[in-house]
C-alpha cells in the first residue's frame, strides 16, 4: 500500500524516539550492573590462589623470631668460650700464649689486691661507729692498698723474668705489667676469663 510521503516523514520523529529510549534503557541496565558487583567475578582458580597465598606479615614474624634465636645462641657461645679461655672468643687483649701465660700465673698466686673489696666493706661498717674504731679503720684501709701496690710492683717484676726466661728477651709482648696488676686487683670469682689453674699451679 502506498503511503504518501508526507505520513513517513511524520513517523521517522517517533522511530528515532523509541530507538533512543532503548539505548538509554540498556545503557542504565550495564550500569547498574556494573555499580551492584563492582569488578568482575573471579575464576576459580584465582579464588584458589589468593587463600593459598602466604600472609607476608606472619612470615616475617617467625624470621625475625629465628634469628633472634640464633643471636642469643651465638652469644652465650662466645661468652662461655671467653669464660673457658678459648683463643676464638677472647679479645685482641687478652689472646696469646703470653696472656695466657701471665693469667695462669696470677690466679696462681695469692694476691693483696683481690682482697680489696672485701676491705673496703669492712671499712664501710666500721666508719659507722665513731670514735677510735672509726680512726684505726681508716689507718688499716690505707695500710692495705699501700701493700696492695707495693705487692702489684712486685707481681710484674716476677713476671718480666718469668716471661724473658720463657719466651725470650726480645720476645715479650708489651703491656704485660698493667695486665697482670689489673687481674691481680680483681676479685678472683670475678675475673674475666675465668681461671683455668688452682692455687699453687703455677705455669710452667
Amino acid at each position: 500500500m502506498y503511503e504518501p510521503d508526507w505520513v513517513s516523514d511524520e513517523r521517522k520523529p517517533q522511530a528515532i524516539m523509541s530507538a533512543g529510549k532503548r539505548d538509554e534503557t540498556a545503557d542504565s541496565t550495564q550500569e547498574e550492573a556494573v555499580e551492584g558487583k563492582g569488578r568482575p567475578t573471579p575464576s576459580r582458580r584465582a579464588a584458589q590462589a589468593a587463600k593459598a597465598r602466604p600472609i607476608v606479615g606472619s612470615h616475617d614474624k617467625e624470621l625475625r623470631k629465628q634469628q633472634r634465636e640464633a643471636q642469643n645462641e651465638a652469644r652465650n657461645r662466645a661468652r662461655a668460650g671467653m669464660m673457658a679461655g678459648d683463643e676464638r672468643f677472647l679479645t685482641q687483649r687478652d689472646r696469646g700464649p703470653q696472656r695466657r701465660f701471665v693469667r695462669d700465673y696470677v690466679d696462681a698466686r695469692w694476691s693483696a689486691g683481690e682482697l680489696l673489696i672485701p676491705v673496703m666493706v669492712i671499712f664501710l661498717v666500721v666508719a659507722l661507729f665513731p670514735g677510735w674504731v672509726q680512726v684505726y679503720g681508716v689507718f688499716f684501709v690505707w695500710a692495705f692498698l699501700l701493700f696492695a701496690i707495693i705487692d702489684a710492683f712486685a707481681l710484674t717484676f716476677i713476671l718480666k723474668k718469668k716471661l724473658t726466661a720463657k719466651f725470650g728477651e726480645g720476645n715479650v709482648q708489651p703491656g704485660f705489667k698493667w695486665y697482670g696488676a689489673m687481674r691481680a686487683m680483681q676479685f678472683r670469682m670475678l675475673r674475666m676469663p675465668k681461671p683455668q689453674v688452682k692455687r699453687g699451679k703455677y705455669p710452667n
